[in-house]
């Protein structure tokens, strides 16, 4: 009968110390508890790491290289990115010695006429765009430009040739690379005189072909102020 007892001792102490832990953790909070005995699911760590992503692009400073806002441009002043490559040749006045080009006067109506000092067709045609311009005398939206195209030609003698016309508009002698390109653009007749070859350009830098041959002062008028009016 001692031997009985004596085992049962060791026994009945795990019983107690067993007891004792259940009766610890029961006392435990049921929040604290439920934190201790559950893992975060995987859903619930990818809203946690979400919302962090969210916090930091929040906290992050604004982009610094944000450009400012640049001034308008008026689209009536400035030149069509279109245009020829002639309309950017610097031209030489053959009466002041100044520099200019068919941009430069970009916004107006310019008539372009191609000739010769030997030609007497573009002598009439040359009196007849000097009647334009008297029909035109308060229009200063109206340029006229006379291009010589012989390259055997001078500005000294072509300035002689429109003071004794009086011929009072601008006058060139019309660069190598500008006479190529006319005739590229336009037709060989432009580099032939005697055709008395007149183009328009509008305000928006578009070219306008006119017939060949003499063109009267009101027929040139009649197609000029169309393009003036726009």
């Amino acid at each position: 009968m001692k031997k009985k007892y004596i085992s049962v001792i060791p026994m009945a102490i795990m019983v107690i110390m067993l007891i004792t832990a259940c009766t610890r953790v029961g006392n435990i909070p049921a929040d604290q508890a439920a934190s201790v005995n559950k893992s975060p699911t995987i859903e619930e760590v990818a809203i946690e790491e979400l919302e962090v992503v969210e916090t930091t692009q929040t906290n992050e400073p604004e982009n610094q290289d944000i450009i400012a806002p640049t001034e308008e441009v008026d689209d009536t002043q400035a030149p069509a990115k279109d245009t020829p490559d002639w309309f950017d040749v610097p031209l030489v006045d053959i009466r002041t010695g100044q520099t200019f080009t068919i941009n430069d006067h970009h916004g107006k109506v310019i008539l372009v006429e191609t000739l010769a000092m030997w030609c007497s067709s573009c002598l009439k045609q040359q009196n007849e765009v000097k009647a334009l311009h008297e029909l035109l005398s308060a229009e200063d939206r109206f340029v006229s430009i006379g291009l010589d195209i012989d390259i055997n030609e001078e500005a000294e003698d072509l300035k002689a040739y429109t003071d004794n016309n009086q011929f009072d508009w601008l006058y060139v002698i019309a660069p190598v690379e500008v006479a190529r390109e006319i005739s590229m653009l336009y037709g060989a007749q432009f580099l032939n005189p005697p055709s008395t070859p007149i183009l328009v350009i509008d305000k928006s830098g578009e070219v306008h072909l006119m017939n060949f041959g003499i063109k009267s002062a009101d027929d040139l008028y009649d197609f000029v102020t169309p393009l003036l009016s726009q």
